[in-house]
């Protein structure tokens, strides 16, 4: 059940939970299909005129195929990412993740310094006992102070 007071996060429970990722409207699999079909497309065109005597129209479909699964494979790389964080008793965890790599960062909510990298509308910067991590990827600028709040106020209740 979501509190109105909080805009990002979601109550679960005594923990709070922000969940941020990426906008994708097109998942992973969704893309391999379209891709697949687009191959079986291009190469279908690319046999027809090769077979009508256009040798290199088949070699422009295979580049064209080539070069339009390396944008795909970055895209797909990237689908997946954003970050986590969770406040529970008394340790705040951050996991970011991009492009399948995941940083984790655990605070002890006492000591958790909630503050913008370099401006109002840059990212967060969750820093305490000589650790820090930047949230805030997947948030528009203009509501990153939203999120900041949001986790200050988490951070001095319950």
């Amino acid at each position: 059940m979501s509190n109105p007071t909080y805009q990002f996060a979601q109550e679960s429970g005594p923990a709070i939970h922000w969940r941020l990722r990426r906008n994708c409207s097109v998942t992973p699999a969704q893309l391999g299909w379209l891709y697949l079909s687009l191959c079986a497309l291009s190469l279908g065109i690319g046999v027809f005129f090769w077979l009508q005597g256009a040798t290199l129209v088949l070699a422009f479909a295979g580049l064209e195929i080539t070069l339009v699964g390396v944008a795909f494979l970055a895209y797909a790389r990237h689908a997946a990412d954003g970050e986590w964080i969770s406040l529970q008793g008394a340790s705040l965890v951050v996991e970011c993740e991009s492009a399948g790599r995941r940083e984790r960062a655990e605070f002890a909510r006492q000591w958790v310094r909630v503050e913008p990298k370099s401006g109002d509308h840059s990212l967060i910067e969750l820093s305490g006992q000589g650790r820090s991590i930047e949230v805030g990827r997947f948030v528009r600028p203009e509501l990153r102070q939203v999120l900041a709040r949001e986790i200050r106020r988490a951070l001095r209740t319950a």
